[in-house]
């Protein structure tokens, strides 16, 4: 059985959810002045304790044994990676109970925070360089962080990661302690927000979705209810997400009810 596989707990129950930094919205206009800037990773977020790999859900990824062999014993935050653009099968590798031996040399351990560490984020993230220096192996990599020079700067780069397949950028406060929970010390800039929920139930379909899901009834972070239509695929709607479960959705803004517009299913949330 793997290092760290799901059948161990350890120390930490096994679906209490870690606490982690977690981002709010960035508005377009923001002024990248004391931010450090990086590109969104579409990964699964994953948090080293020095022992065990876990989902933020608290469930222990069941990575293999010399995966975690070549990890630090310091506590890391960060996304399992492939490339932009293969959400999908970074997903699907890393929810298997036996873990792809030759998927897992693809993947990367992109690190961008330091749990517990102290001083600043931009000290942190010059710690994060050094570890993922020293480890010297493919699988693990620091994030790079930067400083951009003024708005016109950050869009463009914004610009050049979406031509490219990439999600949007992240913003980290550079004079931030170590935090928890959703902070504004953490933005993510995108051209849609996103935001998660929690299954409700499923609404029938009708027309062509006859006998199959019509929507998602789920309950947002914020306690609003309201339902997912839109951006299922054929299959999805076949083997919808289960009640209780976790989904990703994008909107364009809220009314004034605080009901997302335009909301749109995007996937289930990995570690759910």
């Amino acid at each position: 059985m793997p290092v760290g596989g799901r059948g161990s707990t350890g120390g930490c129950p096994a679906h209490a959810a870690l606490p982690l930094l977690l981002a709010q919205e960035a508005e377009a206009s923001i002024d990248p002045a004391g931010w450090l800037v990086s590109e969104k990773l579409d990964g699964v977020r994953a948090a080293w304790d020095g022992r065990q790999l876990r989902f933020r859900s608290g469930r222990v990824v069941a990575a293999p044994a010399w995966f975690l062999a070549q990890l630090p014993r310091t506590p890391l935050d960060g996304e399992l990676w492939l490339d932009r653009g293969r959400f999908d099968e970074v997903s699907s590798l890393v929810r298997r109970d036996e873990p792809d031996d030759t998927g897992w040399r693809e993947l990367r351990y992109m690190l961008f925070e330091l749990p517990g560490a102290p001083g600043s984020f931009a000290e942190r993230a010059r710690v994060l360089r050094q570890i993922a220096d020293a480890a010297a192996v493919p699988g693990l990599q620091a994030v790079p962080q930067h400083a951009v020079r003024d708005r016109a700067a950050l869009r463009r780069w914004l610009d050049l990661v979406l031509e490219e397949g990439g999600e949007g950028l992240m913003l980290h406060r550079a004079d931030a302690p170590y935090l928890v929970g959703r902070s504004p010390a953490l933005l993510k800039l995108k051209p849609t927000q996103d935001a998660e929920a929690t299954v409700l139930a499923h609404l029938p379909g009708r027309g062509r979705h006859a006998g199959r899901l019509g929507a998602l009834r789920v309950r947002g972070d914020d306690g609003v209810v309201f339902d997912l239509g839109t951006g299922f695929t054929d299959a999805e709607r076949e083997q919808p997400p289960s009640r209780g479960s976790r989904v990703t959705f994008a909107y364009r803004g809220r009314t004034p009810q605080g009901v997302p517009r335009f909301a749109s299913f995007v996937r289930r949330r990995p570690e759910d």
